[in-house]
């Protein structure tokens, strides 16, 4: 036998390391198409949460424009019905009027229609909850009062109301106008001890 038959087949350095570059390659070949794969699989996924935020982003949009129509709605529907309500006031008022200028008017018909439109004006205030404030004899509250004046008494207790120049207004709980009041304070003494 020679050399070359005791060496064994195959097992040489030369094809040892071909066999290794070989598996080497189909091993990067492999981990190049599953990196592909993973990549488009990625890619996919990120254009599908893309598309979904698009959409979300796309319907807060939509519901933000419903919200501004549906409230400007309720507004213009809100005026309508204070508006119809007015008109009517409006209107006991010009027949008023034109009673007044008739030659046969007399005062107390007058004072009747006027008494009747300021009851229609209430009533009309009341259906869009908007209610006076009449503090008269309360305690004085800055929250809703407007002091115009302190008036010296000692009929009243000092910080309470004495009087009511102009009625306040609240629409629920806002204030729409303070109520203009005097408040009373206690007498300065006199300073007349003999």
């Amino acid at each position: 036998m020679t050399d070359e038959d005791d060496k064994p087949a195959g097992n040489g350095p030369q094809e040892q390391d071909a066999a290794d570059n070989g598996a080497a390659e189909e091993s990067q070949e492999k981990t190049a198409e599953t990196l592909s794969a993973e990549l488009e699989a990625a890619e996919a996924r990120a254009q599908e949460n893309w598309s979904e935020f698009l959409r979300a982003r796309a319907e807060m949009e939509n519901l933000r424009r419903r919200a501004e129509k549906d409230v400007a709605a309720a507004r213009q529907q809100s005026l309508e019905k204070l508006a119809g309500e007015l008109l009517a006031v409006k209107d006991s008022l010009e027949m008023g009027l034109q009673a007044a200028r008739d030659e046969n008017a007399d005062a107390a018909r007058l004072a009747e229609g006027s008494e009747l439109t300021l009851r229609m004006f209430d009533q009309a205030l009341e259906k869009f909850n908007i209610e006076a404030i009449n503090p008269q004899g309360e305690r004085f509250d800055p929250e809703r009062h407007e002091a115009m004046t302190a008036q010296e008494t000692d009929e009243q207790a000092p910080n309470t109301v004495v009087s009511v120049i102009q009625k306040g207004y609240r629409l629920g709980d806002r204030l729409l106008r303070p109520a203009r009041v005097i408040v009373a304070k206690a007498p300065a003494d006199s300073g007349d001890e003999a």
